[in-house]
C-alpha cells in the first residue's frame, strides 16, 4: 500500500499598508480580539492605501467599502477590515479600486482611505487582517514579532496549509 503524502503548502501573507502591527488580542472588538472571525493580526495605518497582501481574487467588497475580502490559490481566505464600527460610515471616507471577481497582485492598490476623515469618524482605525477559513482548520499560522509594517514587504504571516 502507498502512503499518501499530503505536501504542506506555506503562503505568505504581506502588510496590506504601512503601520503600527497590534496583536488580534489588543483589537478592542470582541469579535476579532477572541478570534471569532478567525486568526490574524492587525494594524493601525499611517498611509491611505491599502494594497493586495498576496496574488489573489477579490471574493468580497461591501456596499460600505470599509472591508475587503482575498482569496488566494491555495485557497486561504483573507478579510481585511478597515477600523471599527467603519460600517457605520457608509462607505464615505472609502474609495475602492477593485471590484468582485478581479485578480490582483500583491503591493496592488485596493482601497483608498481619506485618513483625516477616518480619523475624526471612525471609533478607532485599527485594521484587522483575518484569516477566515482558519477556525476549526489544519492551518498552521506564524505572526510576525514586527512592530512596525510597510506595505508590500513586511511579512505579517506565514500560514503552513497541511
Amino acid at each position: 500500500m502507498f502512503n499518501k503524502l499530503k505536501k504542506e503548502q506555506k503562503a505568505k501573507l504581506y502588510a496590506p499598508v504601512n503601520g503600527k502591527v497590534v496583536s488580534l488580542e489588543e483589537v478592542p472588538d470582541p469579535v476579532f480580539s477572541e478570534k471569532m472571525m478567525g486568526e490574524g493580526i492587525a494594524i493601525t495605518p499611517t498611509d491611505e492605501v491599502i494594497f493586495a497582501p498576496f496574488d489573489g481574487e477579490i471574493v468580497q467588497i461591501p456596499e460600505t467599502k470599509h472591508a475587503v475580502g482575498i482569496k488566494d490559490k491555495k485557497g486561504n481566505e483573507v478579510l481585511i477590515h478597515i477600523g471599527l464600527d467603519t460600517v457605520d460610515l457608509a462607505g464615505e471616507g472609502f474609495t475602492t479600486k477593485v471590484k468582485i471577481g478581479d485578480s490582483v497582485s500583491v503591493g496592488q492598490p485596493l482601497i483608498e482611505l481619506d485618513l483625516e476623515f477616518l480619523r475624526e469618524n471612525a471609533k478607532d482605525l485599527v485594521t484587522p487582517i483575518v484569516i477566515t477559513n482558519s477556525v476549526n482548520s489544519e492551518k498552521e499560522i506564524q505572526l510576525t514579532e514586527e512592530k512596525e509594517a510597510s506595505a508590500g514587504e513586511t511579512v505579517l504571516l506565514t500560514i503552513t496549509s497541511k
